[in-house]
């Protein structure tokens, strides 16, 4: 059960998220007054007519792109981080975000080669998401499918690893025979961005999402039973082999989808789960997994306020402002509590 304690912190970090939220919707290159941000939002029309279109054509869908990414990543980090208990592993462990980054490489690393074959389907606007999506479910498939009569978990996360070690190994050996054009382009993808997604985007990745979410919701029982050991998750009557299927699932189409819109993310779904147990200081999943999706939408907001660099023309790296901004707070965080609650 969630106490009251628990509850008015949720409460607190939800208005929070509101605040960076409209934030986020107000600061950029240009920026739009707070009130006729909300002004906007609430269909009134605003002094600017440009404002009115910046709000809710470029700003709101990279907005909720934001909280979608912070949130989705983070409780696919708490997942990841339970079920292989190590407080090191996030979302990339089971070579989700290297399949999805193989995928993107094939495609734009790979048309010089294959030149007419792969150039035509890369004009194509969800190319990028395409590759990446199907890159991340055929390593998915790979690592079920090897994992499958596996009972130790350490086993699923060392396979898991060795997968992403395989795909950045062909990653690397298609950059290294790629015109420059070409590899700029993939780095620029590997830098992550939030923004440049339509509203079809943005409704495609919320059904993700919430697909996701909602496994995830419902493994928070297993979870907690699996924080005391597979013996006593056993002895609850749980099927070990099923939930973990279930919870791979869950960080799969999670990170997944979010790799394939937002490219791949850094440090949120690793470092977030530890933010939220240092804030709560729990490890019951019940509090935890709103814990983490608020805290995860907050630092993604936050993040991209930051690379937007507020009344400039240029913008910063996502995966840069991520780390840069996120690491010093975790370690801030420990040094504070004085050791890692996990």
């Amino acid at each position: 059960m969630i106490t009251k304690k628990h509850s008015r912190s949720l409460l607190l970090l939800f208005l929070v998220m509101l605040v960076a939220f409209v934030l986020n919707l107000s600061l950029g290159s240009v920026t739009i007054p707070f009130k006729e941000t909300i002004a906007s939002l609430l269909g009134q029309s605003t002094s600017k007519v440009p404002w009115d279109y910046i709000v809710t054509q470029y700003r709101l869908p990279k907005a909720l792109m934001a909280i979608m990414v912070g949130a989705g990543l983070s409780a696919a980090g708490l997942l990841m981080q339970t079920l292989f208990r190590n407080p090191l592993a996030g979302p990339f462990v089971l070579g989700i975000t290297s399949g999805a980054s193989l995928g993107v490489a094939i495609l734009i690393l790979g048309a010089g080669a294959m030149g007419g074959i792969l150039g035509t389907y890369l004009s194509h606007p969800y190319s990028v998401v395409i590759a990446s999506g199907l890159g991340s479910f055929l390593v998915l498939l790979a690592v079920l499918g090897v994992t499958k009569q596996l009972k130790d978990t350490m086993a699923i996360l060392i396979i898991g690893l060795m997968f992403g070690s395989v795909t950045s190994a062909v990653v690397s050996v298609l950059a290294y025979f790629s015109p420059a054009e070409e590899l700029q382009q993939y780095v620029f993808w590997s830098f992550g961005s939030l923004g440049g997604t339509s509203w079809q985007g943005i409704l495609i990745m919320a059904a993700c999402f919430l697909i996701g979410i909602i496994l995830c919701i419902r493994a928070i029982k297993p979870l907690n039973a699996m924080l005391l050991g597979d013996a006593y998750a056993q002895s609850l009557g749980l099927n070990l082999t099923k939930h973990r299927m279930a919870i791979m699932l869950a960080t799969c189409i999670l990170a997944g989808s979010i790799t394939a819109f937002a490219g791949p993310i850094a440090f949120v779904g690793l470092a977030i789960p530890h933010i939220a147990r240092q804030l709560f200081w729990t490890n019951n999943h019940v509090v935890l997994l709103p814990a983490v999706l608020i805290c995860g939408a907050i630092v993604m907001l936050l993040c991209d306020i930051i690379a937007q660099i507020p009344g400039s023309e240029f913008t910063l790296p996502i995966n840069a402002v991520t780390s840069l901004f996120g690491a010093p707070i975790v370690i801030w965080l420990l040094i504070k509590k004085g050791k890692l609650l996990f």
